[in-house]
């Protein structure tokens, strides 16, 4: 495959138009299944070496981050995690496209990211064909459990997606948003400061 048509495949990706698996194969060298098998097979006492895998393996990582194995991604290469981030147990992300998760994200278990869809006609599905669109988590963002993030969401600042929502469209900052598909019910206040404490509600 020459140069030109590679970066004709990439524009036509960067645009979220329709793409197949062979022509994106150039970008087979940016996948780490490798070291994605080796850090979900790290013993648990050496965060050093997890470390050190993650930074192999993410576009970025920022400091203070736990991402708690089994994890998944289809590249890795393609996933940008800012400072304190929390990701716990089979979080899944479907990297076709860049991931940009900022500071202070915590992730619930079970949860999927995918940049990635497919056509709906089968006749526009052949060689796994598809459309890609980036994911932009803001800081301070709560993910809940099970949760699926769809191409080309943004969730913004300080938000929280409850516990098995689908997110298909950008969610704004400090709500609360829930369901399938995915709503904003109510924004996120400084009554939120007393939930929870001896002397809150």
């Amino acid at each position: 495959m020459s140069h030109a048509h590679e970066e004709d495949v990439l524009a036509r990706i960067g645009k979220g138009l329709v793409y197949s698996e062979s022509e994106a194969a150039f970008q087979a060298p940016r996948r780490r299944t490798e070291q994605i098998f080796e850090y979900n097979h790290t013993p648990p006492g050496e965060t050093e070496r997890r470390r050190s895998l993650l930074v192999a393996i993410f576009g970025s990582v920022g400091q203070r981050t736990v991402l708690l194995p089994p994890f998944h991604a289809g590249f890795g290469s393609n996933v940008h995690v800012g400072d304190d981030f929390f990701g716990n147990v089979n979080l899944m992300f479907v990297d076709d496209v860049d991931i940009r998760i900022g500071d202070g994200v915590m992730i619930a278990p079970s949860v999927t990211l995918t940049t990635t869809g497919h056509p709906v006609h089968p006749s526009r599905r052949v060689d796994f064909a598809r459309f890609s669109e980036p994911i932009v988590i803001e800081d301070k963002v709560w993910i809940g459990s099970n949760v699926v993030v769809l191409p080309g969401v943004r969730i913004g600042y300080g938000s929280v997606i409850g516990a098995g929502s689908v997110v298909s469209r950008s969610i704004p900052p400090m709500t609360v948003a829930v369901g399938t598909p995915c709503r904003v019910v109510r924004p996120i206040t400084d009554e939120d400061l007393t939930t929870r404490t001896a002397g809150g509600g």
